[in-house]
């Protein structure tokens, strides 16, 4: 796989196979990914984070990638460029003289 484009084709390709298209509308796929990302947060849960199983850490963060991805895919959203654009963004708002080396939100730089 090269990219986002083959890896939405292949979920795409998946769902509608099993005509699970019904299903996805963008509000249960947006409650899908914060489920799968609760999951994911879970595996985490009153451990260190190198006591983690990475086995399932891969799986629940395969879930998480699969939901965004076709959430992107409801909107026509290139993730290149959303994500690309939202850097752009957050370089704005951390410029590295003012957010390097803090955890500071931006408002308290």
């Amino acid at each position: 796989m090269k990219n986002w484009e083959d890896l939405k084709n292949i979920l795409v390709e998946f769902r509608n196979e099993r005509d699970w298209e019904r299903f996805h509308n963008p509000k249960d796929l947006a409650l899908a990914l914060s489920i799968e990302v609760s999951e994911l947060n879970e595996l985490f849960l009153w451990k260190k984070s190198e006591e983690a199983d990475v086995e399932k850490i891969k799986d629940e963060l395969a879930d998480v990638f699969a939901y965004a991805i076709l959430l992107a895919e409801k909107y026509n959203l290139d993730i290149n460029e959303i994500v690309s654009n939202k850097v752009l963004k957050n370089a704005e708002k951390y410029p590295v003289d003012k957010a390097k080396g803090t955890s500071k939100k931006y408002n308290e730089l």
